[in-house]
């Protein structure tokens, strides 16, 4: 089923509107499977699914007659226990993150994080440790993987 989600999102309307990000909000997808599908997926799949997406929303883009900068988004939301995706008519250094956040060209590291999380937007009992304060200690930025929309010779 993740798969064809991930597929799925070419065939979803897409709105390009960089004088009113917020409209781009729609564009936003989450991205869930429970275990027993994890289990049952290899990243390289995953990978490839969201690759393919990537390059088919590129020429999607070609073909609207868009002219500006679009970026198509991956991220692993482990609170949620969801992978994320969204397309914006943003530059990758610009994303809409709150967090602090990485570009990587490493979509496979975040996939695996997804794939072998087995208590999705859960912690187990069991697993809890406390967390000491400490004001000084940022917590770790958000890996995105990032493409490029922007259709080429433009």
């Amino acid at each position: 089923m993740l798969l064809k989600d991930i597929r799925a999102i070419t065939t979803e309307a897409m709105v390009l509107s960089p004088e009113d990000p917020s409209a781009e909000d729609a564009n936003t997808n989450w991205l869930g499977a429970p275990p027993h599908e994890r289990m049952g997926l290899s990243a390289d799949e995953v990978v490839a699914a969201f690759e393919e997406t990537a390059a088919k929303l590129r020429e999607l883009v070609a073909n609207r007659g868009h002219r500006g900068t679009a970026t198509f988004y991956v991220w692993h939301d482990a609170v949620a226990g969801q992978l994320r995706c969204s397309t914006r008519t943003r530059k990758p250094s610009d994303l809409p993150f709150n967090d602090e956040y990485q570009v990587t060209h490493d979509l496979r590291a975040i996939v695996v994080e997804f794939l072998e999380d087995r208590a999705p937007g859960a912690i187990v009992w069991g697993q809890l440790e406390p967390v000491p304060f400490d004001p000084a200690t940022e917590p770790p930025a958000i890996a995105v993987w990032a493409f490029d929309l922007t259709p080429f010779g433009r």
